[in-house]
């Protein structure tokens, strides 16, 4: 029986299938790139598959890591250019998730102290992993440093499951759906972490309020 995480990915999935199966390489690219700039597409079926495809002797596991990977580059520096020059419009002009000039700052102290292992670490997380070049870019993180510790994340990633989906062959789509698991841990941990946010600043306010 199909998770229902899998049948609502399914169409999506077998929209890379046949994107792979349509146009080989170039379709690996495209798809690791969009993954990447945060159109829902999962990376990791797209590696397993394109692993699948070695197995089956259509293309070498150097030439599919490669296609991944640059496709990986490219979605984050186009979504890291978003974040960087769309800082003022994204943060501080929208009015759905306002932040105010006070907390861009602290957001940017955060992310110099701790900005390096978060983007590197963030990169081998399911779901986060496409979103965290928004954040660097926003945060202002100098583009070079910023790329290499993209590229170092994202080569576990890319290579281990490429390695996974050459091994398990025509089993590939099942693995997709035994490590959906992965993507509602990382759920439950964010919605965790954003009840505990608001619990936070509702303690906070109310003091706020009463002081002045």
């Amino acid at each position: 029986m199909l998770l229902p995480e899998a049948s609502l990915t399914g169409p999506i999935v077998d929209f890379c299938v046949n994107v792979i199966n349509d146009t080989g390489l170039v379709g690996v690219f495209l798809l690791m790139g969009a993954g990447s700039a945060c159109i829902p597409i999962p990376s990791e079926a797209v590696m397993l598959f394109a692993g699948f495809t070695v197995s089956e002797g259509h293309h070498t596991l150097l030439e599919i890591c490669v296609a991944g990977f640059l496709g990986n580059m490219v979605g984050s520096w186009l979504t890291y250019g978003i974040g960087y020059y769309g800082r003022v419009d994204l943060m501080e002009k929208n009015k759905i998730i306002h932040v105010s000039p006070a907390r861009l700052a602290t957001v940017d102290g955060w992310f110099k102290r701790h900005g390096d292992i978060t983007v590197f670490v963030c990169r081998m997380i399911p779901l986060v992993r496409a979103f965290i070049s928004l954040p660097a870019g926003i945060a202002e993180m100098p583009f070079w440093r910023f790329t290499w510790l993209t590229a170092l994340g994202s080569i576990p990633w890319v290579v281990g499951f490429g390695l996974l989906g050459r091994a398990v062959g025509e089993e590939w789509e099942k693995w997709r759906e035994h490590l959906s698991i992965l993507d509602y841990l990382v759920v439950a941990a964010l919605i965790a972490l954003f009840a505990y946010w608001l619990y936070k600043r509702s303690k906070r306010e109310p003091a706020s309020t009463s002081s002045s």
